[in-house]
């Protein structure tokens, strides 16, 4: 998929193929005149307020891909790979609580070998996939997803101690906000437009958005970003 890279550091199925979320699968990208490329991924999950769109993660590829699978039409040969997906128990619950809401510095390895601090926060734990959790930076606001365990426990991870975790305000009326389409303006004055497809639970300002044309998954603070 030619426009399948970001962060590497990214015809309709016949029939329906059933619940999918958690599976393998394989397909084929035809993008106008590209030549057909072949990707694997695993669906991470569906999002229920549109459910025809689905969390991808592709092999090699640490941020997630919103993708309509069963209805885009680049996508070709779409199959569930048989071989099963072996979801690993946490050993360190705790740890794996204490991390969604937080803030946290996470420490990358460039190809030279030099060393940079990203802030983030940490989204969600995955529910088949506990060591994996999704999370966003600062410096790039689309949705990655990592195994923050063994980043924590190698040095790699650290929570930063003067962000308390997010509280769920009493009332709060913000979900009608899921669905609607907003307008965000870059830098230089142009703009793009996208729908609210999610809201993250752990931070009530904290939303998924899918822009009109990009594959990718952002994530934003409402009240600060999107005009």
């Amino acid at each position: 998929m030619t426009s399948l890279k970001r962060n590497s550091r990214r015809k309709p199925a016949s029939q329906a193929l059933g619940n999918i979320v958690g599976c393998r699968i394989s397909h084929g990208w035809k993008e106008g005149n590209e030549p057909v490329t072949h990707w694997k991924a695993i669906i991470l999950g569906q999002l229920p307020t549109n459910p025809s769109l689905y969390l991808v993660k592709y092999d090699g590829i640490d941020s997630v891909y919103g993708q309509e699978i069963h209805s885009d039409e680049r996508i070709l040969n779409l199959k569930v790979l048989p071989h099963k997906i072996v979801f690993p128990q946490v050993r360190d619950v705790h740890l794996a609580s204490a991390l969604v809401g937080r803030e946290v510095q996470h420490k990358f390895e460039g190809k030279d070998g030099s060393e940079e601090n990203w802030t983030g926060i940490v989204l969600a734990q995955l529910p088949f996939l506990q060591d994996w959790f999704y999370i966003s930076y600062k410096k790039d606001p689309v949705l990655f997803v990592y195994q923050l365990l063994d980043d924590y426990k190698e040095g790699n991870l650290h929570i930063i101690p003067e962000t308390p975790l997010a509280e769920s305000r009493s009332g709060d009326d913000s979900h009608f906000l899921i669905v609607t389409w907003v307008q965000y303006t870059r830098d230089d004055g142009s703009k793009k437009f996208g729908k609210v497809v999610y809201k993250v639970l752990a931070n009530p300002t904290v939303y998924f958005i899918k822009f009109h044309g990009d594959l990718h998954i952002y994530v934003y603070t409402l009240m600060s970003n999107i005009t």
